[in-house]
């Protein structure tokens, strides 16, 4: 069925490679060689942690991660990419469990512990055991040399081996939030709630540094020799050898920062709406909601060599950046496909019985089986011409099967069915009054076809009758595309249900597609789907009919007139239309960009002549140059067909580095965010100056909006990768511009 409508932000280790390639015909041509980036994906660990109790988070050398809830020491345990674990009572050490921990933190790659009576570690045979006499601490920092600075309130003790604690305090009122300390400068930085001071650890009093408002958090980062300071409604700097403050920075994802950690050039920040990234160069990457964390309050965090542990108050979140490359990617989402993905041979979603939960998947069918099919068909039809892979060819030849059996599981000649199923279960399909019994009481089908399936089918039939050397799918294509075209053009150019009526989307008859003002995008959409399907049907059959039908269109009905006016003239169709017309118009229709680009792929290879050729490029291009805000991927990829020298390779690349391959629906939200900046209401329904990172937002296929900033499925839904990642990336395999 055309609907009417209704985005791992990725530390990159490399840039995107753009040369020339000597192997390629255009000398021009835009080349990405592979190479290594990095995939960052979550394991989660949940629990329910009280509100009512301090947190803290630490790690040691040897990957172990410690939480702190209360005086209860926690552990993550079980927990994998896509399969949650849980936060359990860590009874490692024995002795453990009779101390009452305050407090604990990581120094020299170690775990070490404040209590009642001390502070201590069970790392350096156990020697490091440091008694103070605070009452309930909360705090500490290590130094140089095991010298240790712990705060109670606003008392301060300096903690070393062989020596008394020394005795500090900050002003009453002045409670201590964290300390951390400095060693470039050898001094400890401790942060309360309207000051931040300084101390040396031989120092006898400690010296306030600067003033402030509801401070949270603290940070020492040595790559800018700076303090960043976490606040209630954005953070500041201060630096350290000009002692000047910054400006306050408000245009983040979020502005209430809980806690803050340096990373080399690199901040981590931890919010009560998620967690999230600036690099040196001021981009961010946020990790907000469930595909990233168990909970959205970030209680501390911590950055470990390739991970981020996030401690939330529905447990820990861990983000591990994983080094790959786009060849590596398309194997584990290759995996996902075969493994959840086939139905029946069709590319399907799966419905997920308990939220984010795999156990549960359920294969289910869709309006268009048929489009998601041919999708992930092409792609595979593009890996085998480019890798000769057993496995790719037998793939097609299992999806061929499929779309072969759309038309003959029901009983009108030449007309692909939207799905198939077996009997008895009708009620519990989707759309359940659009299914019919098949001939075979085994079976049920699926009516109502629309131009979305009947332009894919075309498109993939093409795809595999040019680049799949193979007899049988060559001449199985060949067949089926003959078949639905013929059935097309005997029917006035409308595609006839079983009842005999056109179905509500499949019309191309002149009447129909003239019918609307040239503002309405249909009228252009369709004329040019049709003109591309005769000219495949045309190539590789041969049959006349299909030429004169074309020309016909184009000459006599305006069909090329209707296609070559500019997608800036798409608009609402205006005061006198009627209601069909204004329901067509009331927006963009993103289904209706993915009619267009799996439909260039016959427009613009099989075009008749050269000159007919050059003016599809002149559309292809416009519609293009439309569509460049969204950075999608296949669409780039699709106008390295017609413009190799010039289709945005850098986005197209951005998308298939920074897309999740965790593609469960799970709810996102980026409304809140105050570092986008948003756009007056508009006819594309562009939200946004900028999208946001597919990492960032909704899982979505090809057809949507992808300035669309929340969304999702409450993790109810996982979708598959066929069409979504593994068809651009091999379209851009097969086109040379990713080797």
């Amino acid at each position: 069925m055309k609907k009417k409508p209704l985005m791992l932000a990725l530390a990159l280790a490399t840039h995107v490679g753009m040369q020339a390639s000597a192997q390629n015909a255009a000398p021009s041509k835009q080349v990405h060689q592979d190479r290594a980036f990095l995939q960052d994906y979550a394991v989660k660990n949940t629990a329910n942690l009280s509100s009512v109790h301090q947190f803290s988070l630490a790690s040691d050398r040897n990957g172990v991660v410690q939480i702190l809830e209360g005086n209860r020491l926690l552990k993550p345990y079980g927990g994998q990419f896509q399969l949650d674990g849980k936060l359990v009572a860590d009874q490692t050490y024995l002795p453990m469990k009779d101390k009452k921990v305050l407090a604990i933190d990581r120094y020299q790659d170690q775990l070490v512990y404040l209590d009642d009576e001390a502070l201590f570690s069970n790392a350096w045979a156990g020697v490091v055991y440091l008694p103070h006499t605070l009452v309930a601490p909360t705090a500490f920092a290590g130094g140089k040399d095991f010298t240790f600075l712990a705060a109670a309130k606003n008392k301060l003790q300096v903690l070393q081996k062989g020596k008394a604690p020394q005795s500090l305090e900050l002003p009453a009122g002045s409670e201590v939030l964290d300390i951390v300390y400095d060693e470039a400068q050898n001094q400890f930085w401790i942060l309360a709630e309207k000051a931040v001071y300084s101390l040396s650890p031989d120092g006898k009093t400690p010296s306030k540094v600067l003033d402030g408002a509801q401070l949270t958090a603290l940070a020492f980062h040595p790559a800018k020799n700076q303090l960043v300071v976490g606040t209630k409604n954005g953070y500041f700097t201060y630096d350290i050898q000009g002692k000047k403050k910054s400006a306050l920075d408000q245009k983040l994802p979020w502005t209430e920062i809980t806690t803050v950690q340096s990373d080399g050039a690199d901040l981590w920040f931890g919010t009560s709406l998620g967690a999230f990234k600036r690099d040196a160069s001021g981009a961010f990457s946020y990790y907000y909601g469930q595909r990233w964390l168990p909970g959205d309050l970030v209680k501390d965090l911590i950055v470990q060599g390739n991970q981020t542990h996030v401690l939330t108050d529905k447990g820990l979140g861990t983000i591990v950046f994983e080094e790959m490359t786009l060849e590596q990617k398309a194997a584990i989402l290759d995996k996902q496909m075969r493994e959840r993905h086939i139905r029946h041979g069709f590319n399907s979603s799966v419905d997920l019985l308990e939220p984010g939960n795999l156990g549960s998947a359920l294969l289910t069918d869709s309006d268009n089986d048929g489009l998601w099919t041919t999708m992930y068909l092409a792609g595979e039809a593009f890996r085998y011409a480019v890798t000769k892979s057993p496995e790719a060819l037998q793939n097609c030849k299992e999806s061929l099967l499929a779309m072969e059996r759309l038309y003959t599981v029901n009983p009108v000649e030449g007309f692909p069915s939207r799905s198939f199923e077996r009997s008895g279960y009708i009620e519990q399909l989707s759309d359940p009054e659009r299914w019919q019994h098949a001939s075979d009481p085994e079976w049920d089908w699926k009516s109502t076809t629309s131009s979305d399936e009947a332009i894919g089918h075309v498109f993939v039939f093409g795809v595999l009758a040019e680049v799949v050397d193979d007899p049988w799918v060559k001449a199985k294509s060949i067949e089926l595309l003959d078949a639905l075209m013929t059935h097309v053009v005997k029917n006035d150019m409308y595609l006839i249900d079983f009842d005999g009526k056109p179905t509500l989307w499949g019309k191309w008859n002149p009447d129909y597609v003239n019918s609307f003002p040239i503002s309405v995008g249909d009228r252009k959409l369709n004329s040019s789907n049709i003109t591309g399907m005769l000219q495949t049907a045309y190539h590789f059959t041969g049959k006349e009919m299909y030429k004169e039908k074309a020309y016909e269109l184009m000459d006599k009905y305006g069909y090329l007139e209707n296609m070559m006016r500019p997608m800036s003239g798409i608009g609402r169709s205006g005061d006198g239309s009627d209601d069909w017309a204004k329901m067509l118009s009331d927006g963009w229709n993103h289904s209706d960009d993915e009619m267009y680009f799996v439909g260039y792929w016959g427009l613009y290879r099989y075009a008749f002549d050269e000159e007919l050729k050059a003016k599809y490029k002149e559309s292809i291009v416009d519609h293009w140059e439309a569509e460049r805000p969204e950075k999608e991927g296949l669409w780039n990829i699709f106008t390295a067909m017609v413009q190799p020298e010039n289709f945005d390779l850098e986005e197209a690349v951005w998308f298939l580095e920074e897309h999740p391959i965790d593609l469960i629906s799970w709810n996102v939200k980026n409304s809140h965010r105050k570092d986008i900046e948003l756009l007056e209401p508009n006819f594309r329904n562009q939200t946004t100056k900028e999208v946001i990172s597919p990492s960032e937002a909704r899982i979505a296929r090809h057809n949507a909006n992808r300035f669309s900033l929340d969304g999702g499925n409450g993790g109810k839904v996982e979708y598959s990768p066929g069409d979504i990642w593994l068809l651009p990336y091999w379209m851009g395999r097969y086109f040379g511009v990713i080797e």
